[in-house]
């Protein structure tokens, strides 16, 4: 039998067929509620070993502030653009006197659901993740809804639910980046993006098609090929250059891997921009690094970040409800350097 987990205020109120706001007024020995339900809950409590969120009830309803910890999941640590995130919600949190507890997930569903209990045990007061890429059962995030504490996701967000969310219009660039690259005379250009059941690979994918489409540029899913990092595309690319009508130019899920496509070109012989035209998504620094430097979208992680920790300290905070839900699109921006006409 599986284990159920820890007691939630949630399942206090199912047990005495009452509200959450019930239990949470009893625990706090509120007066607007019956000394003998009151004493009940409180027992109850007790007898399950349930260990509320003190620090987060703390911070939106007293003017005595304990220190104020969030906590952060990054899925990678030496990726530019989670590091730029990162920075941005350092600088709100630390504007507004909070500290930040961060961690990272490697990518590993297991590994972000033990993160997420050690957040929990240690009472952060909020949380701000973005999604392993392997992570499809997102229980352990209900942990904090149940506790009334808030969650925001950036980037690859949970669509299981409903939270506030801080994502970069992926569409809009993803759909300027292939136009770009049609009208600068490419016509035959392969996609290599990440699993489709992210979200963001599917808004990208969803530019890509739409913009192939309004140019009037028929869509091949032959073009389209699982590979978003640098390793795999250095693997990749020569395979794809060597078909017979290869493509003649690459839009890739992230600059990593469009900057392995563009070290595999050269190496096959193949001039860029003239013969193969290259475009990635992220303007991490190695973008200005490369010869000749990438043409790419710029993604703005320091403004998610920003935007993520104003958004989840105004929740703590009270200015915002616990229980609405924030939803911000940041804007991106296409870089035209040297790996295009």
């Amino acid at each position: 039998m599986s284990n159920p987990g820890p007691m939630t205020m949630k399942d206090l109120a199912e047990h005495f067929h009452v509200s959450v706001a019930t239990v949470s007024r009893a625990l706090s020995d509120n007066p607007r509620i019956s000394k003998e339900r009151r004493e009940a809950i409180q027992a109850y409590a007790r007898q399950q070993n349930f260990t509320p969120n003190i620090i987060g009830a703390h911070l939106r309803h007293s003017k005595s502030r304990p220190v104020k910890m969030i906590g952060v999941i990054i899925p990678q640590l030496p990726h530019y653009f989670f590091s730029t995130i990162l920075a941005g919600i350092e600088e709100e949190a630390s504007a507004h006197g909070y500290l930040v507890l961060m961690a990272k997930s490697n990518e590993e569903y297991d590994r972000e659901v033990r993160i997420c209990q050690s957040f929990f045990k240690n009472q952060v007061c909020g949380l701000i993740v973005s999604l392993a890429k392997d992570t499809h059962n997102f229980d352990h995030f209900r942990l904090f809804i149940d506790h009334q504490i808030p969650i925001v996701f950036y980037d690859r967000i949970c669509t299981g639910i409903d939270t506030s969310r801080v994502v970069v219009d992926d569409y809009t660039g993803a759909y300027n980046a292939v136009s770009h690259l049609i009208e600068r005379g490419y016509h035959r250009i392969a996609f290599f993006c990440s699993d489709m059941t992210m979200q963001i690979s599917k808004n990208r994918y969803n530019g890509y098609k739409d913009a192939l489409f309004k140019h009037g540029v028929k869509v091949d899913e032959s073009l389209v090929y699982l590979c978003d990092n640098r390793a795999a595309a250095e693997l990749l690319t020569p395979q794809v250059l060597a078909e017979p009508n290869h493509p003649d130019a690459f839009f890739a899920v992230n600059d990593d891997t469009a900057i392995g496509i563009l070290y595999a070109t050269k190496k096959f012989g193949l001039r860029v921009p003239e013969d193969v035209g290259i475009c990635g998504f992220t303007n991490g620094e190695r973008a200005v690094a490369t010869d000749p430097q990438l043409t790419t979208v710029e993604q703005r992680g320091k403004r998610i970040g920003e935007e993520a920790a104003n958004i989840l300290i105004s929740q703590v905070e009270g200015l915002l409800p616990i229980d609405h839900v924030e939803k911000r699109l940041v804007r991106t921006k296409l870089l035209i350097r040297g790996t295009t006409r």
